[in-house]
């Protein structure tokens, strides 16, 4: 997978984490791990609604 930009605000799950006591490590927010699993989840919505011959993506899709 090519390198793109984040689809998630570092510092929201930096705070969130910390919100639960621990800490984060970098490769958490640095890597392409987090990303990976937002677009996955996004391509499944995405592959849910047009099979129900929708183009909008909604909460129960996902």
């Amino acid at each position: 997978m090519a390198k793109t930009d984040p689809l998630f605000v570092k510092s929201k799950v930096r705070e969130f984490i910390k919100g639960k006591e621990c800490n984060t490590s970098s490769g958490v927010l640095d890597g392409d791990t987090l990303n990976k699993i937002i677009m996955d989840m996004l391509d499944k919505g995405v592959k849910r609604a047009k099979g129900n011959n929708r183009k909008t993506v909604k909460a129960r899709d996902l």
